[in-house]
């Protein structure tokens, strides 16, 4: 059984992450811990919020280091007395139920030149984001840390593209993921067939179905959608049909590895 999301109370804005281009911040909740608050009212909305909670919680199902992640909530009066003009605006338009990571102090960004990982993480990785479609592991970005010498993944934010129109997204689910040949693991991710049975299994119908019943309702609110119970099983679809058939991007994950070697 997954265990439930909890929920913290944002109590005080420590400062922003102007790398972000959805500008989180560093915040502290009333649980006495510090949090990477992604907010709802940032330009992708609260889609950029369930492509996180999706591809967190899909990633600790598959074993993978994520920070814990929480429901963070921002109270009508916070960030009242914010100085910066755009800062205070992002809080207004968040007031209500957002997503936290927790701050994983003194971490480091993973730097391929430095840091080395096995074959076997990096294929585990790599799997995940052709699933996920993330655009967002590259060289430039690694969107991973360091902490404790260990490997962390953080900023999923990016997962799940087609969600902001859902044009085709029946299509989409079973299409390869041409970007993954600029995953920054590709080049060491020599397992990802024997992965891909390995997760295949861990990602059955049941656990997709827990992971998406995470979604509070109000991010659920899309005009394509008659409902928001529609709008979460066109979620639940997607993945199911996206996992049933991983062999077509893990084929383009093979074949861009190839290439690039």
């Amino acid at each position: 059984m997954l265990k439930a999301l909890r929920s913290v109370n944002v109590t005080r804005y420590v400062t922003p992450l102007r790398e972000g281009g959805s500008m989180p911040a560093i915040a502290e909740a009333d649980d006495g811990f510090l949090y990477v608050i992604k907010f709802r009212g940032a330009g992708q909305g609260p889609k950029a919020l369930i492509a996180e909670l999706i591809g967190g919680e899909i990633a600790r199902t598959l074993g993978l280091n994520v920070p814990e992640l929480v429901f963070a909530t921002l109270d009508e009066a916070f960030g009242r007395t914010e100085g910066d003009e755009e800062i205070q605006d992002l809080l207004k338009f968040s007031v209500g139920l957002n997503l936290g990571l927790h701050y994983l102090s003194g971490s480091i960004t993973y730097d391929p030149a430095v840091n080395h990982i096995d074959e076997t993480l990096a294929s585990k990785i790599v799997w995940l984001d052709a699933l996920l479609m993330n655009m967002d592991r590259t060289c430039r970005n690694t969107n991973m840390l360091i902490w404790h010498k260990e490997l962390w993944l953080i900023d999923h934010g990016a997962s799940l593209y087609f969600h902001h129109s859902w044009q085709n997204w029946e299509e989409q689910a079973v299409k390869p993921f041409n970007l993954i040949k600029d995953h920054v693991l590709l080049p060491h991710s020599t397992e990802l067939e024997t992965v891909d049975k390995q997760f295949r299994a861990l990602l059955s119908e049941e656990r997709i179905k827990e992971i998406v019943s995470l979604i509070p309702d109000e991010w659920l609110e899309d005009t394509a959608f008659q409902s928001t119970e529609e709008h979460r099983n066109a979620y639940i679809s997607f993945l199911g049909r996206r996992i049933n058939k991983s062999e077509i991007f893990v084929n383009e994950a093979l074949n861009a590895r190839e290439i690039l070697i």
